[in-house]
């Protein structure tokens, strides 16, 4: 059988205030195309579709189209699971009646597993929508006191398979040991929020959700594979994908990624402002979205401006000299000390240099006309 695993598409992301749902639709145009030109049997979405438990209107329509083009024109199975960004009974509407055009939304607990088959034989899919202890607790009147042990508690409770079926689980977790991003909500404070990879032993393929870094985990047999985009800057460097798993007869796996070209991409750069507005003028991706950070020293007056006239995307600006000029030095002591002296430390303070002679003079003066009008 062969599955598409993708995950965290939080669709309806604002970034920086900015609507991603084009950028999100362009994408997921590339996960469609893939799906047909690997003839997936299977599309597995682990999590967060949406960004909030509310989203706005425009990204569950592009959701409707998303899974009519992968069911109703593809003869795709859909198999959606929530996240914790996910309202999930609101995700799970007309659950029942989807079922039936292919589209397999497991909101709630369910022991019973969703049984297809391939020419080998039955596959059971595993559900296991996103629960927080408090939840689980509700559900099977457990004292789990954090997400291990509500997985292990859900876990235990689910049917066993036929004889011979291999075992696929979907569940959104933090698994124990990784690797994070920025944009992901915490789960939970002081580690709670980690459940142990050794509790997916069971299954032939553990299909994840949660983290936005593509990774493995159980010699590949438990994997995220990364958000659909990158939604922070910590992921500027990350590339995106989706997972393409084969499961064989026995058993056995083979996953590999396959990238996703976004419509715009997320970078960083670095330099004076000059330089960088020189670079613009030649890089054929100054359309991407950008977090600028300049090494200026000096004032500069309405810098998003003039940055934005070669990257119009740019959506943050950062200063980190000045910032390490201010940590360098305590402040300066203001008790009995003339102007002129404060104003040296202030630029020192602010520029990691001293004030030269010129500069000295040109505020000696301008402090001295000050002088002036005050006596007039």
């Amino acid at each position: 059988m062969r599955i598409l695993h993708t995950a965290d598409w939080h669709l309806g992301r604002q970034f920086h205030n900015v609507s991603l749902l084009d950028d999100q639709a362009h994408v997921l145009d590339q996960v469609v195309d893939v799906v047909r030109r690997e003839s997936v049997d299977v599309v597995i979405i682990a999590g967060d579709v949406f960004d909030r438990s509310v989203p706005p209107a425009a990204a569950t329509t592009l959701l409707d189209d998303v899974l009519h083009r992968l069911t109703a024109e593809g003869g795709i199975d859909v198999i959606v699971i929530p996240g914790n960004h996910d309202g999930a009974e609101r995700l799970g509407f007309g659950a029942r009646a989807l079922a039936k055009s292919g589209i397999h939304i497991r909101h709630r607990f369910d022991p019973a597993p969703l049984v297809l088959h391939d020419d080998h034989g039955p596959v059971a899919i595993h559900c296991l929508p996103y629960a927080d202890p408090a939840a689980v607790n509700t559900w099977l009147g457990t004292a789990c006191a954090g997400h291990d042990e509500a997985m292990a508690a859900l876990l235990a409770r689910l049917d066993a398979p036929a004889d011979g079926a291999r075992r696929v689980l979907v569940a959104h977790c933090f698994v124990t040991g990784g690797d994070t991003r920025e944009s992901e909500r915490p789960l939970s404070v002081g580690g709670a929020e980690m459940v142990s990879a050794s509790r997916f032993e069971p299954f032939h393929y553990t299909a994840l959700g949660h983290l936005h870094n593509a990774q493995s985990f159980l010699d590949g047999r438990v994997r995220y594979p990364g958000s659909l985009m990158k939604y922070s800057f910590s992921e500027s460097e990350d590339a995106k994908s989706v997972l393409v798993v084969d499961v064989d007869g026995d058993g056995g796996v083979d996953a590999r990624a396959v990238p996703l070209a976004p419509r715009r991409d997320l970078r960083v750069i670095d330099g004076l402002l000059d330089d960088l507005l020189a670079a613009g003028a030649d890089d054929a991706d100054a359309d991407d979205y950008l977090l600028v950070r300049l090494q200026d020293t000096r004032a500069i007056l309405d810098v998003m401006t003039r940055l934005r006239a070669v990257y119009p995307h740019v959506l943050h600006v950062e200063r980190p000299a000045l910032r390490r000029a201010g940590e360098r030095r305590a402040p300066a002591r203001r008790e009995g000390r003339g102007e002129l002296p404060l104003f040296a430390d202030f630029w020192r303070e602010v520029t990691g240099d001293p004030l030269d002679d010129a500069r000295r003079t040109l505020v000696a003066a301008a402090l001295d006309a000050l002088r002036r009008e005050d006596g007039d």
